[in-house]
């Protein structure tokens, strides 16, 4: 099982497992085990996509939730 968390004002959570693609088309790969990763989504990280807590106080979005059952 695969969740997102939308954190209010901030980045999504990712816990499970997961792959996706970055920026510069490499393979990232989160592997679970209890870990999780969080990735931005107010387009303000240096580290894309992964989030650098340069949202705080410049970035508004509401929360949500998503469960992947695979």
């Amino acid at each position: 099982m695969t969740e997102l968390n939308a954190v209010p004002n901030g980045p999504i959570i990712v816990k499970g497992t997961a792959t996706w693609t970055d920026a510069d088309g490499n393979e990232q790969v989160n592997e679970g085990k209890g870990g999780s990763v969080a990735l931005c989504r107010c387009g303000l990280s240096k580290s894309k996509p992964f989030c650098d807590g340069s949202h705080n106080g410049n970035f508004e979005a509401d929360p949500t939730n998503i469960v992947i059952n695979d």
